[in-house]
């Protein structure tokens, strides 16, 4: 018998965050810069408060050409509320949800603090390893 697949075994622990006041246009440069399309937001105790996103960023610019205007910090761009995954989740549950929802990651959360990230693609490639 196969064991179940599990978030912890598939998901990425090591998460780059920002702070909601962290500037929209540095969000860009560190999407950019680590071939990322989302971050999550911390609050000054590390609790998440938000998701921004290449989209969020987009949308940005687009309001600022319209606007004149660029930048402002990330609290006014990010998706919040926040659903997240726990890390001994089934893989086959949080595959669900992502095909149940606009989703595209779900940060990790264990005791309350973030542990990692699932994206969409991780699970594809669990699901793809499992057959």
């Amino acid at each position: 018998m196969k064991k179940p697949l599990k978030v912890r075994d598939y998901m990425v622990a090591d998460v780059l965050t920002v702070t909601p006041g962290t500037e929209i246009t540095r969000v860009v440069d560190i999407l950019i810069e680590n071939d990322i399309s989302g971050l999550v937001v911390v609050d000054e105790i590390g609790a998440t408060v938000g998701i921004v996103t290449e989209r969020d960023c987009i949308a940005t610019v687009m309001h600022s050409g319209y606007f004149d205007e660029l930048g402002g910090p990330v609290s006014e761009f990010m998706s919040a509320p926040v659903q997240t995954a726990a890390p001994d989740d089934s893989l086959v549950d949080i595959a669900v949800r992502f095909v149940n929802s606009a989703f595209r990651r779900f940060p990790v959360h264990e005791d309350g603090r973030l542990v990692g990230i699932i994206a969409r693609r991780d699970v594809l490639r669990a699901l793809v390893r499992f057959r």
